[in-house]
């Protein structure tokens, strides 16, 4: 590991080992809001293919797609993206194309990535590939597989998909137990890789990305551009300090992160925001996030349970609601979001558009302002609206959920900054510029910190955010002109 030490010493970092972390990665100079604190391009990477959707291998695009005559297995684009994989796909393409048909249909994304992971092995061994300290085998052979904590059922499945695996590349020499702990290690450090606006395109595994710690108020925060990972500072990050993202969506209680971070990726985190369980604030901030509200639509209370357990509590005022009436509520919630799910999957877009409002109207008189559950069902009918190119009331839905992200996420969250960026779009499309100079302004004050300010999407949020200024200025000029 002298070679990763190095090489990360000369961007500023190193690499820590902390009694109960682990491999940490620590800054070695002050990073600022905004800076990239590191970047590397995945070891191996797949798209998110599906029976419905497919996507090229190299560039992840759904435009102009051509299937591999050969594997029937791997898309691409054009020719410039099958160039770029072909060292590597010329060996997975040999492999893929000795499958039956209904062998062939068992390769998924995962299957595929860890065929990938052992011909890049193979390639860069006979130096086909070049090596590089942030680009080698033993990185990933370095990471954390946590298979003495994985149950039973787990294990034989690992041990199912590495014989499968086995029967696709038929090395001689391979490790079937070895494959087995990778796929262990694929779902502790690989990271799903999105679009500029957090839409999933494949999974991919970039090994010392990997050595970045999590945390429940992280000082970085991961994005992707194109297939490269990319890691900014979200504040000040002090010399010496150790540099943390999120793993989790942050927006939700103490109990609920912990209970996603202990089953994906088998640790309990202690970060400062996760040491308050069981204390009065964080009680609070559950019981809003994930509770119920006072009868009284006047007041802002929360409710907790009455230690006869008969009913609810409010702590501001308190009014008690029975548990019956709550039960009620949240059955006929239940029933009318499975209706609007199979609504929605069948394409009756108009019908899950009014259960989704129903919905609404329901959790308003159950949830917390606040909730998280309310804010995931007007996101749900904010991209039915805008499906429907209904966009007065998608606007009034979007402007309803920023007061929840504004306080559920931390001010410089790339989930909020696209968020303004959706209602800055609303607003400027349907005539509202002033309105759109100001959303635009709060989303790029946001995201140039996250996202930085190069990338083709950015580019196009800063065009947007200029014409509706020069829009609004010549409206302003012509009324002064008459």
């Amino acid at each position: 590991m002298e070679e990763l030490q190095a090489s990360l010493q000369a961007r500023a970092l190193s690499l820590s080992t902390f009694p109960d972390k682990g491999r940490s990665l620590v800054a070695a100079k002050d990073f600022f809001p905004g800076e990239v604190i590191i970047s590397q391009e995945p070891y191996v990477c797949v798209p998110n293919n599906s029976l419905t959707e497919s996507r090229c291998d190299g560039c992840f695009s759904t435009s102009n797609l051509k299937k591999c005559s050969a594997c029937h297995v791997v898309w691409y684009c054009g020719s410039a993206c099958q160039k770029l994989e072909w060292k590597l796909h010329r060996l997975e393409c040999q492999a893929l194309a000795k499958l039956d048909k209904e062998r062939r249909k068992l390769v998924t994304p995962t299957i595929r990535m860890m065929v990938k992971l052992y011909l890049r092995r193979k390639l860069q061994n006979e130096n086909v590939i070049p090596v590089t300290a942030l680009d080698n085998y033993s990185l990933v052979e370095a990471l954390v597989s946590h298979m003495s904590d994985i149950d039973e059922k787990q294990l034989v499945l690992y041990a199912q998909m590495a014989n499968l695996v086995n029967l696709i590349l038929q090395f001689p020499d391979i490790d079937i137990k070895e494959i087995a702990e990778n796929f262990s290690k694929f779902a502790c450090n690989a990271h799903t890789i999105c679009d500029s606006e957090l839409r999933p395109l494949g999974t991919g595994l970039y090994p010392v990305i990997s050595i970045i710690n999590h945390s429940c108020l992280p000082n970085a925060v991961l994005v992707f551009e194109g297939r490269w990972a990319v890691v900014r500072a979200v504040q000040h990050i002090p010399k010496y300090s150790e540099v943390s993202i999120s793993y989790v969506e942050t927006a939700a209680s103490t109990v609920a992160r912990q209970k996603t971070l202990k089953e994906q990726y088998l640790f309990t985190c202690t970060c400062a925001r996760c040491n308050k369980v069981g204390q009065y604030d964080d009680i609070q901030e559950s019981a809003i996030l994930e509770g119920y509200r006072c009868r009284d639509n006047g007041c802002s209370g929360f409710l907790l349970r009455e230690s006869d357990e008969k009913g609810f509590v409010c702590q501001k005022c308190g009014l008690t609601r029975s548990k019956e009436e709550i039960r009620k509520i949240v059955t006929d919630i239940k029933a009318l979001s499975d209706k609007a799910i199979k609504s929605k999957s069948s394409g009756n877009l108009q019908e899950a558009a009014d259960l989704y409002k129903n919905i609404e109207n329901l959790q308003k008189e159950v949830c917390h302002p606040f909730s998280t559950s309310l804010m995931q069902t007007r996101e749900k009918l904010l991209e039915i609206l805008m499906q429907l190119e209904e966009w007065k009331e998608a606007l009034t839905v979007c402007r309803s959920t920023i007061p929840v992200y504004e306080r559920v996420y931390p001010g410089c969250h790339p989930l909020l900054g696209l968020q303004y960026y959706s209602c800055g779009k609303l607003e400027w499309l349907l005539g509202e510029t002033e309105d759109a100079i100001k959303t635009f302004t709060k989303a790029v004050d946001i995201l140039r910190i996250t996202h930085g300010t190069n990338t083709p999407f950015m580019k196009e949020l800063l065009m947007k955010l200029e014409e509706a200024r020069a829009e609004a200025s010549f409206k302003l000029s012509s009324i002064e002109d008459s």
